[in-house]
């Protein structure tokens, strides 16, 4: 008999997995809790279920382990013996000999691993999400979005008025919330339609559609920039991915726009907040008190192009194009995220300051509504960050590569992805929590380097999972129905049906990319997000650097 049979793998992180999601989805919608507090919740349920967590280190835990490390090899591949005087420090600071950290519960454990989680990634998109509500609020207030409206109308003409609303919803949505934009321009499509008596709910349908393609593959938007940073995806791949992936979801966006039109011809009526009395004025705004086109358009297209300049750099150099060392220098520190869009702010709110004429206390003062706005968004999105910290803590990418689900086809690894955020989005409703966490339990999978595509495809098949089942439970499908008037049948016959198409067209088209042109890296990447964006001292208190050798410093 043979007794060297192949171990079973331990299927435990599946069930902690399951539960969390099952207490994330409950709490917000049985309970009602807001998502911040279901995430958080959720992550340290996810630790408390996990068997063997690592123990987080202190300030002085961390300092001294730093100190012994560069003064010999304990801790190292190679350790010393430590000294008497090394032993009662290390004794003093509950740190046993080999480097594990004493006398931490299991309680204790979990929280301190989801605030690790919560930081890791607020750390590198909560400054971005910041700037992109003080963009998102400039741009309506100074007229900047109306004016870029209003061009592309004159443009376009109004025959082809359908593709002006469409594009606007499109190129706005790239830096600005999607209910900010609707808001914007739903005035206007509702205006354009008491003038021409016609097409409706072709206008509403195409303003709803793109600019919900954007807000969800495109970033800097809080949920695809998510995605991108926990699988270790510069922001400029995750936008120009975006971009091109957004091609035919748009057609398809225009398409069914026109379909519903001819058979639904849903009637413009009244809405609270803008009576039909009250649109004339909007499309009949003096132009001059608008700010320029040029000035206007500058916070949405500057930092896509900024940070899209360093991706096409890196492009550049493998085809062996030389690029002057001071120019990438200086390219990389603007195109850096968090520059490109403060920079972009700082325009936003300059053309916001010269066309009201408001002083800068006045602009200062005028900056608390948007940041809190953003403040309640970057607390979802941290929370999201520490369920998902916890979630890769349990070992499941360990499990799902030991049962040989990654050494499948790239198009079933994707279908999954997709899948699973598809189901945690319909449940719950939310499309930014279902980005979080589907791209928080797909990360150690996908940053593993056990796929055998790029990282990028999954960005886009989790980002296309967030599309399809918009009902009732989501707060988008409130602002489209009351904002334009539709009923709740005509919302789910038409808006419902819109993103569930596109959801699913998308994640074919990845999938079938993803297969003819895998466009694997050279070398697996480590997502930023798991990464302590802190001092080298502090960054002991990482996962990483409490798993991971210590070597002494040359």
């Amino acid at each position: 008999m043979n007794l060297l049979a192949t171990v079973s793998p331990d299927y435990t992180p599946f069930w902690i997995l399951a539960a969390g999601v099952v207490f994330v989805i409950a709490s917000i919608v049985k309970l009602r809790l807001h998502p911040f507090l279901g995430l958080t919740l959720g992550a340290i349920l996810v630790g408390l279920l996990t068997p063997s967590l690592p123990g987080v280190a202190n300030r002085k835990q961390a300092s001294f382990k730093s100190e012994l490390t560069q003064e010999n090899e304990l801790f190292s591949t190679n350790p010393a013996a430590p000294n008497a005087n090394q032993s009662a420090k290390l004794k003093e600071l509950n740190i046993g000999g080999d480097g594990d950290l004493l006398g931490q519960n299991h309680l204790g454990k979990a929280v301190k691993q989801a605030m690790i989680g919560f930081g890791n990634l607020v750390g590198g998109i909560g400054f971005v999400i910041a700037m992109a509500a003080i963009i998102g609020m400039c741009m309506m207030e100074s007229g900047a979005a109306d004016k870029i409206v209003r061009r592309l109308m004159a443009s376009l003409g109004e025959d082809r008025a359908a593709w002006a609303m469409l594009i606007s919803g499109f190129v706005l949505s790239i830096p600005v919330f999607f209910d900010t934009v609707f808001f914007l321009i739903i005035p206007l499509a509702r205006a354009l339609a008491l003038r021409t008596g016609k097409n409706y709910t072709l206008y509403v349908c195409a303003v709803a559609g793109a600019g919900a393609i954007t807000h969800t593959i495109v970033p800097p938007t809080p949920g695809p920039l998510t995605i991108a940073e926990y699988l270790g995806q510069p922001a400029g791949n995750a936008i120009i991915a975006g971009l091109l992936a957004a091609i035919i979801p748009v057609a398809i966006v225009m398409w069914l726009a026109k379909r519903f039109n001819d058979k639904y011809d849903i009637p413009l009526r009244e809405t609270k907040g803008a009576s039909l009395a009250d649109l004339e004025k909007i499309v009949n705004k003096d132009e001059k008190d608008l700010p320029g086109f040029g000035i206007s358009l500058m916070p949405v297209i500057l930092p896509v192009v900024l940070i899209s300049a360093v991706t096409f750099m890196g492009l550049a150099a493998k085809f062996g194009v030389t690029v002057p060392a001071g120019f990438k220098s200086i390219m990389e520190f603007i195109g850096d995220k968090n520059i490109a869009m403060f920079i972009a702010a700082v325009i936003a709110m300059y053309t916001l300051a010269k066309q009201r004429g408001w002083t800068l206390k006045k602009l200062g003062d005028s900056m608390g509504v948007p940041l809190e706005t953003a403040g309640v968004i970057i607390l979802i999105t941290g929370a999201g960050g520490a369920f998902g910290h916890m979630i890769k803590l349990t070992g499941i990418a360990d499990t799902i590569k030991s049962i040989g689900v990654s050494e499948g086809s790239s198009a079933m690894m994707l279908f999954m992805a997709w899948l699973l955020t598809a189901v945690i989005r319909a449940a719950q409703g939310s499309a930014t929590v279902a980005m979080i966490t589907g791209s928080g339990i797909m990360a150690g999978i996908v940053t593993s380097g056990a796929v055998d595509c790029h990282p990028i495809y999954f960005c886009l098949a989790i980002g296309f999972g967030a599309f399809p089942l918009s009902w009732m439970n989501d707060s988008g499908f409130w602002v489209v129905q009351r904002m334009s008037g539709f009923t709740e049948k005509e919302t789910l016959k038409t808006w419902t049906v819109m993103l569930t198409a596109i959801g699913v067209a998308g994640i074919i088209q990845v999938m079938v990319m993803a297969t003819i042109l895998p466009l694997k890296p050279d070398k697996p990447s480590e997502a930023p997000a798991e990464k302590a964006r802190v001092s080298s001292t502090e960054a002991l208190a990482s996962l990483e650097n409490l798993q991971m050798p210590l070597r002494p410093q040359k």
